[in-house]
């Protein structure tokens, strides 16, 4: 029996340049009949370095598991009829009509242990006791806090933050998680997305806090390209393929006694990114699972 109430969405790409586009759409359409997708579309987009690629975007019935469509999907690219074509993202969508929801659509929301996360028209609502607000306004960058890989991230982040922090958020999408450590008494952050538009919604979400824009250097950027300095924490609550891009620049990254937490990831991709992170000589001081979905907070390895 079909859940209508949400459905699970993964997306699959393959680099345009790989054999030609025609062969690719049909290779791309076979996997979400083989797989038994309930909907899919086709569509190009560019990746981080700019270069095209085709993407399958295939639901699946929420009745059945992440775990189980994500192990039926890695069984049949094993085929070597898909070679090329790699998962990229894979993310839950409820069956809402979120454009049109009222805005009690969005609860104040507990988060960890001392933190909520609240929409702007919920200021003047009582504040649970024992718990600082944070203010998110709901729109179409990526980190309200409704979300388990944010919830992950605000949770792991709240219990390092310490007086006169450097912050580094990488892919901010709202600044929840910038926003939620300066208010926690971090000093300094820095945020970067790849994305111009969402760094208005981030300085709309800070101006919600009283965040003082002298503190947050916020910037268009791409990861870590181009970033020279060294920060106390480092966040990324991303997907697992630039995730793991990262890696390899962290360790440059951090102060020796830093802290570097990633989510928006799921349980099934944990394996894949903790054996690229080992390998860039960082280890796991603590990870977290809420529902389906998988984050960590990593230290420098020594020796």
């Amino acid at each position: 029996m079909q859940n209508y109430n949400f459905w699970w969405t993964v997306e699959l790409s393959v680099p345009s340049a790989v054999r030609n586009r025609q062969h690719n759409e049909e290779r791309l359409s076979t996997i979400a009949a083989l797989t038994d997708s309930i909907g899919s579309e086709i569509f190009t987009e560019n990746d981080f370095y700019g270069n095209e690629r085709l993407f399958l975007r295939a639901s699946y019935d929420g009745s059945t598991g992440i775990d189980e469509i994500i192990h039926h999907l890695l069984f049949v690219l094993e085929d070597a009829d898909f070679f090329g074509i790699e998962i990229t993202r894979c993310y839950r969508v409820d069956n809402q009509a979120w454009d049109t929801q009222h805005y009690d659509a969005f609860p104040p929301l507990p988060v960890g242990k001392g933190l909520v996360v609240m929409a702007p028209w919920h200021e003047d609502d009582e504040i649970p006791e024992g718990r600082m607000p944070v203010y998110i306004y709901p729109a179409s960058a990526f980190g309200t806090g409704y979300h388990e890989s944010t919830q992950i991230a605000l949770s792991l982040l709240e219990e390092i933050v310490r007086t006169g922090d450097t912050i580094l958020d990488v892919g901010t999408g709202t600044g929840i998680l910038f926003i939620t450590a300066l208010k926690l008494g971090a000093g300094q952050a820095i945020a970067r997305d790849i994305d111009p538009d969402t760094l208005t919604e981030a300085k709309r979400n800070m101006n919600l806090n009283g965040i003082n824009p002298k503190v947050c250097d916020l910037s268009e950027g791409d990861l870590l390209k181009g970033f020279k300095g060294q920060v106390n924490i480092l966040t990324a609550n991303i997907l697992l393929n630039p995730n793991i891009t990262l890696l390899p620049d962290v360790r440059r990254v951090l102060k020796p006694k830093g802290f570097a937490i990633f989510s928006g990831m799921t349980n099934v991709e944990r394996h894949m990114f903790v054996s690229v992170m080992e390998a860039s000589r960082l280890e796991i001081e603590r990870e977290m699972r809420i529902g389906d979905w998988w984050g960590c907070r990593a230290v420098k390895a020594w020796g």
